[in-house]
């Protein structure tokens, strides 16, 4: 029943102010019937009083004074100012204690108070209607303006709800926004460093055998089968790679996750496509964390990657100091005597190799080296 009135309210607001002013002026009215001094003297202030009260809410402050001074009239005239001649004071000052601070309404409330003393003192010379015309408006004033206050605060509190409920909801849905962002940026580079390395590494093989079949067809028949195997490589990397974006109930059984472990089959896959690469650790080896793992294992790859498509060196040094509680990991060629023209890849590699150390909490350098060659520096915490 309630919440059918509230709607009803919501829907036509004029109507429910209309009817509500109408009732508080025929309640106010009727007080002023069949008294000694007769209906018309106080009607007409209380007529004016309650006709003000459509301005409560524009202008509280001016409405409240207004309606004290009409009650202050009416007293005047003779009648007592007590509870039921107060019904306009009240809706004044509930309204002002809605609309205005506290501190303010307190103001109000205090000079209406005190204008009432001063007028119950000079008009009442009855000690018991002196303290009616005194504590009866006082009284109400203070319950009208205590209300209001306690309206204001809990529409406060309320907007306040409010408002943390919608940040709370933008900021749901900006940080599901953002891990969609990342997580694109984490499966685009997968796919690049999966496509990338296989396909070089296919590339170079092919040619390599394709150099070799006439004058030495068994080891071009072992490069092919090196060919064969970083093919269906490529094709298990990819799939897994690829049902990231099909799975979302458990994306991390599919992750493609290889680690340093897997160090030595990476270098000799290269070996068959033509590249030398050597391994050298320098302190003792100590296990990673998954993340950084994947990262050492990935920038190694893309490094090598890169010195098989763009350099013409046949040989590379992959170099792990483990120092503390960080890893130092250094891929280097010296150049070859014909480098060969950067591949007009975009620079997406260096990209992505720099975003797999910042992800793993370490930072990577890299460029050409003083004595000839280029080299990539990554320094990556062992645990994260």
């Amino acid at each position: 029943m309630i919440n059918a009135w509230r709607r009803f309210a919501d829907r036509y607001p004029r109507l429910v102010e209309a009817v509500f002013l109408l009732l508080v002026y025929a309640v106010t009215v009727g007080q002023y019937i069949d008294t000694e001094t007769g209906w018309w003297p106080g009607t007409l202030p209380a007529t004016a009083a309650c006709l003000s009260l459509a301005w409560r809410y524009r202008h509280p402050g001016v409405v409240a004074v207004f309606v004290v001074c009409c009650t202050l009239v009416t007293g005047a005239t003779g009648y007592p100012v007590e509870h039921k001649y107060v019904i306009p004071l009240v809706v004044a000052f509930y309204a002002l204690g809605i609309r205005i601070s506290e501190r303010s309404a307190r103001v109000y409330g205090l000079i209406a108070i005190v204008a009432f003393f001063l007028a119950a003192q000079w008009s009442n010379e009855d000690d018991d209607a002196q303290k009616l015309a005194t504590f009866a408006p006082a009284f109400w004033i203070i319950v009208a303006l205590v209300s209001g206050a306690a309206v204001q605060g809990r529409r406060a509190y309320l907007d306040a709800v409010h408002a943390r409920a919608e940040h709370a909801e933008r900021t749901r849905e900006e940080e599901a926004r953002h891990r969609v962002a990342e997580e694109r940026v984490r499966i685009a580079r997968e796919l690049h460093d999966v496509v990338a390395h296989h396909m070089a590494l296919a590339n170079a093989q092919a040619g390599t055998a394709a150099h070799i079949a006439r004058t030495d067809p068994e080891q071009a028949g072992k490069i092919l089968d090196e060919l064969s195997r970083t093919t269906a490589s490529a094709l298990r990397e990819l799939q897994s790679a690829v049902g990231l974006l099909r799975r979302s109930d458990d994306p991390e059984s599919l992750e493609p996750s290889p680690g340093l472990a897997r160090l030595d089959e990476l270098v000799t896959a290269f070996d068959s496509a033509g590249l030398h690469a050597t391994v050298t650790v320098d302190g003792e080896r100590r296990p990673l964390s998954p993340g950084v793992d994947l990262a050492a294992f990935r920038i190694v790859q893309e490094a090598l990657t890169n010195v098989a498509k763009h350099a013409g060196a046949g040989t590379a040094e992959v170099r792990l100091a483990y120092s503390g509680d960080t890893l130092t990991l250094t891929v280097s060629d010296d150049g070859g005597a014909t480098p060969r023209p950067p591949a007009p890849s975009g620079g997406f590699g260096l990209i992505g190799m720099r975003e797999r150390a910042q992800s793993a909490g370490g930072r990577l350098r890299a460029g050409h080296r003083r004595e000839g060659g280029f080299a990539v520096t990554a320094e990556l915490p062992i645990h994260t």
